[in-house]
């Protein structure tokens, strides 16, 4: 099943978002995640530059899958994220 994970960031949080960034790449790309990452990549403000959260879509079995992913995720260890909403989603197009 697809699942959407739409998280915000906390306000003044890009420093920190910054500073976990490496490992927060690393973590998405490495071997044994619960989920497949269909896409992912973050969000930005209005002025299209500034990043202010994350999206991600991904393949799990279920949703125990998906919070496991998102709970290991370096950016939610340092409590970069203020809100995360996961869902599940159907794909219609693409």
């Amino acid at each position: 099943m697809l699942f959407a994970i739409h998280a915000l960031d906390k306000p003044g949080a890009l420093p920190d978002r910054l500073a976990n960034y490496d490992a927060h790449r690393a973590y998405l790309e490495s071997d044994g995640l619960p989920v497949t990452i269909v896409m992912s990549g973050p969000l930005v403000s209005d002025d299209g530059a500034t990043m202010i959260g994350s999206l991600f879509l991904v393949e799990a079995p279920g949703r125990a899958e998906a919070e496991a992913f998102n709970r290991a995720d370096p950016f939610a260890a340092a409590g970069i994220w203020e809100k995360v909403t996961i869902t599940g989603f159907f794909r219609r197009k693409g």
